[in-house]
C-alpha cells in the first residue's frame, strides 16, 4: 500500500467524480440498539446531504500510511467458508442490496466495538473503472480492471454543548435546543484494499483517527484479521523498553535514549542514501537490534535487558526502523545542542572580553605610573637645579653688600668731592673690578655646590623642561632630547651627538 494508491482513490471523492452507487448504515444508541436504517441511492442525495456524506467517506481516507492508515491481512482461515472475509467478499457482490448481509455485518461490529456513546455505521459501494497509465502516469483511454469496493465509516454521534440562542417562535433568546450531530470518523475501512492500482481480496485498508486508540479488536472480531500497532503504538513500546532498561536516572536515561535515536536516524538516512528513497525499509529484527545498541555505545548489561524486552514484546513481526524514529525528539535535542554551542560561545567572548579588559587597565595603571614617576623626577631635577642658581645668586649679592658696607661712614667724610666724583675711565675700572669679582666668587659658589651631587648638568634654560628620567633594563637614566643642529659639551669636550 502506498501513498498514491489512496490518493487516486480520494480524488474520485467529489461531486462530479463519485461513482458511489449506494449508502446503507445504521444509527446505535448507548445500549447498542439499532435506532434506525439507513438506504440511500448516493446520486439521489439533496445536495447539502450528499457533501456532507461525501465528507465523511473523503475523511476515512485521510491520514498518515502506518499511523492512520493500516494494512491489514487476513489469516488463511478467514477465506474459507464462515470466514470473516468470505462474509465481506459476498455483501460487495450484493451492491449493498442484502438486507440479511448488512445485518449480520452490523452486529459483527456492534458486538466488537469498545465504545461508549452514540455511533453511526455507514457503508458506501463502488466501482471504480481504473484507467490504463503509462510510465509517465499519462491515462489511456482503456480500462485496466474494475475495482469494485466497499467503504466503511464509524462515526460518533454526540449531543451538541449547551448554548443560548434565538427562540425564533418565541422571541426571545432562551437556551437553544442540543442536537445529536455525527462527527468525523473515528474507525473506517476500505475492502478489498487498493494496492499498485490493483484489487487485493487478501487485505484491508484500515484506518483510525487515534493512532494511539486504533481498537485492534475491531480490527480481528469485526473484520477477522490480523491485529498491528500503529507507528505511534510501536514507538512508544520501543521508547519504554529503553527507559525501562536504563533506569530511572533521568539524565543518563535521556542522553542513551537520545544516542540510540541518532543512530537509528543516520541509519535510515545512510539505507535511503545507498538505496534510493524506493528501497525496501530496514526492518529492525533481533541481530538489527544488537548492531544498534552496540553502535550507539550502550553498556552491556543494558543491551542485553533491551534486546530481551524487545524481542519479547515484538515476536515474530519487528517494526520497521522508520517508524521507531522520535523526530520531535531529535529536532528538540538538536536545538539544545546549539543552544549549549551558543552559550558556550558567549561564555567564551565574554572571558575573552574581560581578560582584554583587564589587560587594558594595568596597562593603563603602569603608563600611568611611568609617566607620574618620569614627571616626578623631572621636576624635581628642574627645582635642584633653579634653587641651587638661586641660592648661588643671593650669596654672592649679600657678599658684596658686605663689602660695601666695610667703607665707613668717616671715610667717606674724608673724601673730598673730587674724589666721590671718578672720571668716567676709573668709573668703568671699577665698575668692571667689581663685576669679575661677582662672577669668580659666583663662579666659586657654584663650584662648592656641584661639589655635593654625582652628575650636574648645565643646559640652556629652553631645555630645562625637557629632561626627563626613564627606567632602561632595571636603572634610571637621565634623558636629554637633542635636535639635529644641536652641539653638546660634555666635561669640556664638544662634541656633535
Amino acid at each position: 500500500m502506498n501513498k498514491k494508491d489512496i490518493l487516486e482513490l480520494k480524488r474520485r471523492l467529489k461531486k462530479d467524480d463519485c461513482t458511489f452507487t449506494k449508502m446503507c448504515g445504521c444509527y446505535v444508541d448507548g445500549e447498542k440498539n439499532i435506532v434506525l436504517n439507513i438506504k440511500e441511492t448516493f446520486l439521489n442525495l439533496e445536495e447539502d446531504v450528499f457533501f456532507k456524506y461525501l465528507e465523511i467517506a473523503s475523511k476515512t481516507l485521510s491520514g498518515t500510511i502506518g499511523n492512520n492508515i493500516l494494512e491489514l491481512n487476513f489469516p488463511p482461515d478467514e477465506e474459507n467458508i464462515g470466514g470473516r472475509q468470505l462474509s465481506l467478499m459476498e455483501l460487495k457482490k450484493s451492491k449493498l442490496k442484502d438486507d440479511a448481509l448488512l445485518e449480520n455485518f452490523y452486529k459483527s461490529i456492534i458486538d466488537s466495538y469498545d465504545y461508549t456513546g452514540n455511533f453511526l455505521i455507514l457503508i458506501f459501494h463502488d466501482a471504480y473503472d481504473v484507467m490504463t497509465k503509462t510510465s509517465d502516469n499519462a491515462k489511456l483511454d482503456e480500462s485496466e480492471e474494475v475495482y469494485e469496493y466497499l467503504l466503511c465509516s464509524i462515526c460518533p454521534v454526540s449531543l451538541s454543548k449547551p448554548a443560548l440562542g434565538y427562540l425564533e417562535d418565541k422571541n426571545k433568546i432562551g437556551a437553544r435546543i442540543r442536537d445529536w450531530i455525527v462527527g468525523p470518523p473515528d474507525l473506517g475501512f476500505v475492502f478489498p484494499a487498493f494496492i499498485d492500482r490493483s484489487t487485493d481480496i487478501h487485505s484491508i485498508m484500515y484506518y483510525t483517527k487515534n493512532a494511539k486508540d486504533p481498537h485492534p479488536e475491531l480490527m480481528e472480531e469485526a473484520l477477522g484479521c490480523i491485529s498491528k500497532r500503529t507507528t505511534t503504538e510501536q514507538k512508544e513500546a520501543f521508547e519504554n523498553i529503553i527507559l525501562n532498561a536504563i533506569g530511572s536516572n533521568d539524565e543518563k536515561s535521556d542522553h542513551l535514549f537520545m544516542e540510540i535515536q541518532e543512530t537509528l536516524n543516520n541509519m535510515v538516512d545512510d539505507h535511503i542514501t545507498v538505496n534510493g528513497k524506493d528501497a525496501e525499509p530496514i526492518i529492525l529484527n533481533n541481530n538489527t537490534i544488537q548492531d544498534l545498541l552496540i553502535e550507539s555505545g550502550i553498556p552491556e548489561e543494558i543491551t542485553v535487558k533491551i534486546e530481551k524486552s524487545y524481542t519479547k514484546e515484538f515476536g515474530d513481526t519487528p517494526p520497521v526502523a522508520d517508524y521507531l524514529i522520535n523526530t520531535k525528539a531529535l529536532a528538540a535535542n538538536e536545538q539544545r545542542k546549539k543552544e549549549k554551542r551558543l552559550e558556550k560561545k558567549v561564555q567564551i567572548l565574554e572571558e575573552t572580553l574581560e581578560r582584554t579588559k583587564q589587560a587594558a587597565v594595568l596597562d593603563s595603571e603602569k603608563k600611568s605610573a611611568l609617566e607620574l614617576e618620569t614627571d616626578t623626577i623631572s621636576k624635581t631635577d628642574s627645582d635642584s637645579d633653579l634653587e641651587s642658581t638661586s641660592d648661588s645668586k643671593l650669596e654672592a649679592v649679600s657678599d658684596s653688600d658686605s663689602k660695601l658696607d666695610v667703607v665707613s661712614d668717616s671715610d667717606l667724610e674724608s673724601l673730598s668731592a673730587s674724589d666721590l666724583e671718578p672720571t668716567s675711565d676709573s668709573k668703568l675700572d671699577s665698575d668692571s673690578k667689581l663685576e669679575a669679582i661677582s662672577d669668580s666668587e659666583i663662579e666659586s659658589d657654584d663650584n662648592n655646590t656641584t661639589q655635593n651631587y654625582d652628575i650636574v648638568l648645565q643646559v640652556k634654560p629652553q631645555k630645562v623642561t625637557q629632561i626627563k628620567s626613564q627606567i632602561i633594563d632595571g636603572k634610571k637614566y637621565i634623558v636629554i632630547p637633542i635636535d639635529d643642529d644641536e652641539q653638546a659639551n660634555v666635561n669640556g669636550v664638544k662634541t656633535l651627538l
